[in-house]
C-alpha cells in the first residue's frame, strides 16, 4: 500500500533472502578494533517521518539494574510508583521491563502488579530459550521481550551457530510466544554490526509474516549495544540510525507502532540517537531513569521527555516536578551521585557562577534561563557567589535564594550589596578558592539585611 504522505511504498520491492555465510562479517573497515571506529558514507538520503504517535519505556528494573546493587522487590515497587506519578496516566512512559529469574523478582513484579496502574505497562524480559518463557507463562505477563544477538560477531563467537541456526532458534521462539497469546518484542542486540540486508532483514521479515499469520504483533526493538549507531544523514549501514529504522519499515513492513529503539552511550551519542530514531519513524523509544545501565549507560528518560516536549510541543499532563524526586530518592537510598552538571537532574544544572550571567538573570531570567525551571522541576535557578560573582551575582543570589517578588528584590546598586561584595573579595584576597556556601552568605544577609530573612521566613 502507498503511504500518502510520503508517496512511498510501505514494503520494499525486493525480497531478501538470509545470507547464510560460512565466515562472519565483522566490518572490519569500519570497526578495526585497534583503532576508533570509522564513519563511512555513501550519501544515501532516507526521508523523515515522524509518526503521530511516540512514547517511551523504560528499563530500569533491567539493563538499569544490572549497573547497581540489586534493588529489593520494595525499592523496585517505590520506583515504579514514582514512573506511574511522573507518567500521570499520560501513556507517554508507555511501559517497563523486569527480570524474572530469582524469587525477589518475582516478588517485586507482583508487588508491581497489585497497584492496577495502568501506565506504565508490566512487561519482562528473557534470553532466547524456552525455560525462560516458562517463567513469562507462569507469571501472566502479555509482552515479553526476547534477546536476539544479530551480528555476526554475537551468533559466530557468542552463541557459537551460523546465521540460519541463530534465526531457527529465536523464530521458535517466537512461534511458541504467538501460541500462547503473548506478545513478543524482539531485541535485536547489536544491530548497529549486523549485516542489515543479509540477516536483520530477511529475519524480520520472516517474523512479520508469522506475526499476520498469528494476528498478533511482533514488536521489534533495535539494540545500540556498544553506541556506535550514527544520526547523520547519508552514513552506511550497519551504523546509520535514520536507515536502520527506514529499512525496519519499508523493506521488512514493520509498522512505527512495533519499533523501538535501545541505545548506548558509548559515544556520547545516546539522547541524539534516539530522538533520530523517533525522526525516522519509530515510535518507541527505550530509556532508564538517570540513564544509569551498562557501561556509559542508557539513554536518561528525563532527557527523553524533554525531548518528546519539543518535538511534540506539549508533556501532555506528566507531572515533572517527579524527576526532581527521583533524582533525590536515588541518591538518598542508593547512595547513587548523579555528576552535578547533568542536565535537568544534576545539583548544579542550572547554577550559575559567571558574574555578566548573573547581571543578566537580575534583569529577567529568561535571558540566561531556556525554561521555568521552578515551574516544570521545582528548581529554582540558583546564583552561586564565588570571586567573579560581582554585585551582580551577590544580588541575584539574595533574591533567588529567598524567592524574592518583583516588589522585593534588592537591586545590584543596593549599598548593602557592596558591603557583601566587600566581605566575599575579602575572603579569596585571603586565599579562598571554594565557592562560598549559602549558609555563610546567609549569615552576611541576615547581618545586613535582616528584614529580608524575616520576610522569607
Amino acid at each position: 500500500m502507498d503511504n500518502m504522505n510520503t508517496n512511498m511504498n510501505k514494503k520494499s520491492l525486493y525480497n531478501y533472502g538470509l545470507q547464510n555465510i560460512d565466515t562472519a562479517n565483522l566490518y572490519k573497515g569500519i570497526f578495526p578494533y585497534d583503532e576508533i571506529p570509522k564513519i563511512r558514507f555513501n550519501n544515501v538520503q532516507v526521508p523523515m517521518d515522524l509518526p503521530e504517535k511516540i512514547w517511551i519505556t523504560d528499563t530500569t528494573f533491567r539493563d538499569g539494574q544490572q549497573s547497581m546493587p540489586p534493588y529489593t522487590a520494595e525499592q523496585i515497587a517505590r520506583i515504579y510508583d514514582y514512573l506511574h506519578q511522573l507518567d500521570n496516566n499520560s501513556g507517554i512512559i508507555k511501559q517497563t521491563e523486569f527480570f524474572l529469574y530469582t524469587e525477589k523478582d518475582r516478588k517485586a513484579v507482583e508487588m508491581c502488579m497489585e497497584k492496577g496502574y495502568e501506565f506504565p505497562q508490566i512487561t519482562s524480559w528473557i534470553r532466547a530459550n524456552k525455560e525462560d518463557f516458562k517463567l513469562v507463562k507462569q507469571m501472566g505477563i502479555k509482552e515479553t521481550g526476547m534477546l536476539m544477538s544479530c551480528s555476526d560477531y554475537h551468533i559466530f563467537k557468542k552463541l557459537n551457530m551460523s546465521r540460519k541456526q541463530a534465526a531457527d532458534m529465536y523464530i521458535s521462539l517466537v512461534e511458541e510466544a504467538f501460541e500462547n497469546g503473548i506478545v513478543p518484542r524482539c531485541h535485536l542486540e547489536d544491530i548497529t554490526r549486523a549485516d542489515f540486508y543479509g540477516f536483520v532483514v530477511p529475519f524480520v521479515s520472516k517474523l512479520v509474516e508469522l506475526s499476520k499469520e498469528a494476528g498478533i504483533p511482533v514488536k521489534i526493538r533495535a539494540c545500540d549495544t556498544l553506541g556506535v549507531g550514527v544520526s547523520y544523514q547519508g552514513v552506511e549501514l550497519p551504523r546509520s540510525v535514520p536507515a536502520i529504522i527506514h529499512g525496519l519499515r519499508y523493506n521488512c513492513g514493520v509498522p512505527s507502532e512495533c519499533i523501538e529503539w535501545h541505545g548506548h552511550n558509548d559515544f556520547y551519542s545516546v539522547v541524539t540517537n534516539s530522538t533520530t530514531s523517533w525522526l525516522y519513524g519509530g515510535s518507541s523509544v527505550n530509556t532508564s531513569l538517570l540513564g544509569i545501565g551498562e557501561r556509559t549507560g542508557n539513554c536518561p528518560l528525563e532527557s527523553m521527555i524533554f525531548e518528546y516536549a519539543q518535538l511534540k510541543g506539549s508533556t501532555e499532563n506528566m507531572n515533572l516536578k517527579i524527576i526532581t524526586e527521583i533524582s533525590d530518592y536515588f541518591e538518598k537510598e542508593f547512595g547513587y551521585e548523579t555528576p552535578p552538571r547533568t542536565p535537568f537532574v544534576g545539583s548544579d544544572f542550572n547554577v550559575t557562577r559567571a558574574g555578566i550571567h548573573a547581571d543578566g538573570i537580575l534583569k529577567d531570567e529568561e535571558i540566561y534561563n531556556a525554561f521555568n525551571t521552578e515551574k516544570v522541576l521545582g528548581r529554582p535557578i540558583v546564583i552561586a557567589v564565588n570571586q567573579y560573582s560581582g554585585l551582580a551575582g551577590i544580588a541575584a543570589w539574595i533574591n533567588t535564594y529567598y524567592r524574592l517578588k518583583e516588589d522585593m528584590k534588592i537591586d545590584k546598586n543596593d549599598s548593602r550589596v557592596h558591603v557583601i561584595k566587600e566581605w566575599v573579595d575579602e575572603q579569596y584576597a585571603c586565599g579562598r578558592t571554594t565557592i562560598m556556601r549559602s549558609d555563610e552568605l546567609e549569615n552576611m544577609v541576615k547581618l545586613v539585611m535582616p528584614e529580608i530573612t524575616e520576610v522569607a521566613s
